[in-house]
């Protein structure tokens, strides 16, 4: 068994396909989970530092902090659930994560990593969000699919013309005769 079979094999959830229906490549899709993983373990520390301001009456402080928390908290569920085994709905959770496509998971980390940053804004905060924005990313691009292939792309590029109804391809013939025009008059 290689290395990437063994860490492709930690990685898989319990019931899980071992063979992927879509054509996500496994270093995106394991690279999204580890980023999920990492961002939610942050998310939640950089939040619980950042609740602490209620310390010192900075209630967007507290507030942005409890959304990070909120937010690292569902991203480590959907990503990683083994790591909050304590909760009882965490594997009802991630398998509604687990059963959304891939574009519903990109809007919800990216919405989720922006709410704390709009509240109070912090380097910690910005690192956490950031990451968890980052995983939004990765799934919106595994959301786009794989790219055609570059014979594919030749042919698509040699077939096509322009059509003679399109703007490009009338805009000459369109154009109007430059003429010359006497200065104004100033006595108008």
């Amino acid at each position: 068994m290689s290395f990437s079979e063994k860490i492709a094999s930690i990685m898989e959830r319990p019931g899980q396909d071992p063979q992927s229906q879509d054509d996500v490549p496994w270093w995106m899709k394991y690279g999204a989970r580890a980023m999920g993983t990492v961002g939610g373990f942050f998310g939640i520390l950089f939040g619980a530092f950042s609740c602490l301001t209620i310390i010192v009456a900075s209630i967007p402080g507290f507030l942005s902090g409890v959304t990070l928390i909120i937010a690292g908290l569902v991203v480590l569920t959907g990503e990683a659930p083994c790591c909050c085994i304590f909760l009882d709905f965490v594997q009802t959770l991630s398998n509604i994560i687990e059963k959304r496509p891939y574009w519903n998971r990109a809007v919800l980390y990216c919405g989720l990593a922006v709410l704390p940053l709009f509240l109070d804004f912090s380097f910690g905060k910005f690192l956490a969000s950031g990451l968890i924005f980052g995983t939004g990313v990765l799934y919106g691009m595994m959301s786009i699919g794989k790219k055609a292939s570059i014979d594919e792309m030749r042919s698509a590029a040699v077939d096509s013309t322009i059509p003679t109804s399109s703007m490009k391809g009338n805009l000459v013939e369109n154009a109007q005769p430059m003429s010359f025009s006497n200065k104004p008059d100033s006595n108008v």
